[in-house]
């Protein structure tokens, strides 16, 4: 089974939410999906589908990169991970240091849309730091 086929409910709903620059790409023995979406409901469909086949998305196969488009500084966005708190780091990496956390379900800021992966955000106490945007939800 090729791995497009293995992960085609994860491309149809790329397809489906209607992403631009919607890229497929199988190299190394790894499939990328990439694109950007219009706005978080987009997003979250894709990484719904790819939920319903890893729900632990540990899948060391496919590479899901799905960004929202065009929020604004001062955006409000909700925390989005599915258990644990969002750690808030002290540069765009995961080998910052962790300067703060913030909760489940919890309001942030967007400071800026730094990198297609790494947002600056800032917490309701003041924490300011880049989180991972695939946690954060417009």
């Amino acid at each position: 089974m090729s791995l497009q086929d293995k992960y085609a409910s994860v491309v149809s709903a790329a397809q489906s939410a209607g992403l631009s620059d919607l890229s497929v790409q199988e190299q190394d023995g790894v499939l990328y999906v990439t694109g950007k979406a219009t706005n978080s409901a987009a997003k979250d469909s894709v990484w719904n589908a790819l939920g319903a086949i890893d729900p632990s998305y540990t899948a060391t196969d496919i590479n899901v990169d799905v960004q929202v488009s065009g929020l604004a500084a001062g955006a409000s966005l909700t925390v989005a991970t599915d258990e644990s708190n969002l750690n808030i780091r002290q540069e765009p990496s995961t080998e910052g240091a962790i300067v703060g956390k913030a909760a489940k379900g919890e309001t942030v800021t967007l400071v800026e849309q730094s990198s297609d992966d790494w947002w600056k955000i800032k917490t309701a106490d003041g924490e300011e730091g880049y989180a991972y945007a695939r946690y954060l939800k417009a």
